[in-house]
């Protein structure tokens, strides 16, 4: 059986933060603020994965308000998905994504990404998409104020 999940985060910028997209650090003057890194992607795909499943999202496994989960890099939640996907049978097919940000410009570490996040899944990098995109300077994403994901995912059990 397939099932597909949709999932989608966002982050606010702030100085004083490591900007961590996919798994990979991103030089930039400001970072994702959060409770884990604020790994936009990551956090999108791995709602994406629990979706797929009906599980809900990565707040009922790792709620925000729960210090132990305080700094969490994001490759833990990811990983966390999965198990719970397999737990059930399941394994992923494909990913396709978007991250949106006005800056900074990442069409130079989508293969970086790709790789990353094929050696979380397993998948080969024929599986996965990355793709950026900018909002054209509208909303807090437009304005430089914020970043955001979406992700798909194809599972089958």
């Amino acid at each position: 059986m397939n099932r597909i999940g949709i999932g989608y985060d966002i982050h606010r910028l702030v100085e004083g933060r490591r900007l961590v997209i996919g798994g990979v650090a991103i030089p930039y003057e400001k970072g994702l603020l959060g409770h884990s890194d604020a790994d936009v992607l990551l956090h999108a795909i791995s709602d994406a994965v629990l979706g797929a499943l009906a599980h809900g999202d990565i707040g009922v496994y790792f709620p925000p308000d729960d210090d132990r989960y305080k700094d969490m890099a994001s490759p833990v939640i990811l990983r966390k998905a999965l198990s719970i996907a397999a737990d059930e049978g399941y394994r992923l097919i494909n990913i396709d994504s978007v991250v949106i940000a006005q800056q900074p410009k990442l069409s130079h570490y989508y293969a970086q990404i790709i790789e990353s996040i094929a050696g979380m899944t397993g998948l080969h990098s024929s599986s996965i998409g990355v793709k950026a995109k900018t909002n054209e300077g509208l909303d807090a994403v437009g304005k430089g104020e914020a970043i955001a994901a979406y992700a798909v995912v194809l599972m089958n059990q």
